[in-house]
């Protein structure tokens, strides 16, 4: 059998400077027992910072690319259209030899597509893990490949001066330790009963690993937090472990308890996590708390032959409504087995990134609002500008609620011709064609004031 666990690893601190981000001093550390009442929170301005970014990209890969299935969910039991027997998956990283991965095209089509930070599933629910780790022989160092993918990526991201942060499943469904398996029995037998306090350690034991050999990140991002095994104490614990590793790393609500299914946000304070994470829809608007949309650009999270990829109007209107309603987007690719982030999604990518190009200022470092998202369009702020993104007008009439600002000027961003008027009663947009690049009419409006105090308001 394998050998599982490399117990060598030197449990040192070290300290990283990543110019471009918050300097921080990343510390190995113990978590706190689980129970501790008090949730370690990120400070306003790491929030700010955060949110200022707007667009990410998210990456979903590992050796199930070879299968075109879905990453975790297709290791089962049973063969089916839609999974591959849990034996025969743990053995694809056999074959799993992505010998035309290269970082720097990585990082530079996230660059050109205007994302600020990239996501990668260090270890998805099946435990495979992207990294050179002293803690299991199921890594990328067993494949035919050989080359540590997540330090490639890091140091790229550093280079090129993208934020990176890893994407780690607290479930296991290979590690027998975890001691609940979703869909198929573990990767391998124990010559003990499963032990959960040994699989947090094993969880805690990569995340500080991770943190000091490719760190600092810019957020922690969990997932399989649903499952049976893990509770409330364990998520307050894991993500106070996280923050004292790197105080200036956010950590998702998916560390804990409270996420209400798909729609991502948490029940209540009480949960630990720094903003929610709206699964495969857009966020409501939501000024209070901080959150941030996952969807894929076509329908699968790891790479499927011929999936379904989303038109320039879904990807763009996407990115919109989700900046207008407060929100952060982290848009996913399923790069191939061969490394390679598929050619028509790169395109899709450089489309989205020439309108970032255009409009970009309107997206990054605002304010949804103060007009909420609807069939209309949606609209975000910062200083004493809004920005209208007009998708559907009354016969070419957009009556917004007044705002209590005065109109100083107006500028038509996307060339349309465009009337705007203000009155005590609101403000009379005249918009004489329909969006030219089918997306949306973007129009700035100057005001005598701060917009991001006006309050939200509906359209009707």
């Amino acid at each position: 059998m394998r050998r599982q666990n490399k117990w060598n690893l030197r449990q040192s601190g070290f300290r990283v400077v990543w110019v471009g981000w918050v300097a921080a001093a990343v510390m190995a550390a113990a978590g706190e027992p689980p129970g501790t009442p008090e949730i370690i929170r990120a400070q306003p301005e790491q929030i700010e910072q955060w949110r200022a970014l707007r667009f990410g990209m998210f990456i979903h890969w590992g050796p199930v690319s070879l299968t075109g299935k879905e990453i975790g969910w297709s290791r089962a039991t049973k063969l089916t259209d839609t999974t591959t027997p849990w034996p025969e998956y743990d053995q694809l990283y056999q074959q799993f030899n992505p010998a035309r991965f290269d970082a720097a095209e990585w990082v530079s089509i996230a660059k050109e597509a205007g994302m600020k930070y990239i996501v990668l599933t260090s270890k998805h629910h099946d435990g495979f893990c992207l990294w050179d780790s002293a803690y299991t022989d199921y890594d990328i160092m067993s494949t035919p490949f050989k080359r540590d993918v997540m330090k490639e990526l890091t140091d790229e991201c550093k280079r090129q001066g993208m934020l990176f942060g890893p994407y780690h499943s607290i479930c296991d469904w290979y590690q027998p330790d975890y001691g609940y398996s979703h869909r198929a029995r573990p990767g391998y037998k124990l010559d003990r009963p499963p032990d959960l306090n040994r699989h947090v350690a094993y969880l805690k034991n990569q995340l500080r690993e991770m943190n000091q050999k490719y760190g600092p990140f810019l957020v922690f991002w969990f997932d399989g937090e649903w499952e049976e095994p893990w509770t409330h104490e364990l998520g307050v614990d894991l993500n106070n472990f996280c923050k004292k590793l790197q105080p200036d790393a956010l950590v998702n609500n998916r560390v804990d308890k409270g996420r209400r299914g798909m729609q991502g946000m948490s029940e209540s304070d009480e949960f630990a996590g720094d903003y929610g994470t709206p699964e495969q829809e857009i966020g409501g608007f939501n000024r209070e708390s901080p959150w941030e949309t996952c969807m894929t650009i076509c329908t699968q999270w790891s790479w499927k032959p011929n999936d379904q990829l989303k038109s320039l109007k879904q990807c763009l209107q996407t990115l919109i409504y989700t900046a207008g309603g407060d929100g952060n987007l982290l848009l996913n690719v399923g790069p191939m087995p061969d490394g390679r982030i598929e050619p028509r999604q790169v395109e899709r990518l450089q489309e989205i990134g020439a309108w970032m190009k255009k409009y970009g200022d309107t997206i990054y470092g605002t304010r949804g609002g103060p007009f909420k998202p609807g069939e209309w369009g949606a609209s975000t702020c910062q200083g004493n500008r809004i920005h209208l993104f007009i998708m559907k007008t009354q016969d070419g009439q957009l009556n917004l609620p007044a705002i209590g600002r005065s109109i100083l000027k107006h500028e038509v961003r996307t060339g349309e011709a465009v009337e705007a008027r203000s009155s005590d009663q609101g403000i009379q947009i005249t918009l004489s064609e329909a969006p030219r690049d089918g997306v949306a009419a973007i129009i700035t409006l100057e005001v005598d004031g701060d917009t991001v105090a006006v309050p939200p308001m509906e359209v009707k």
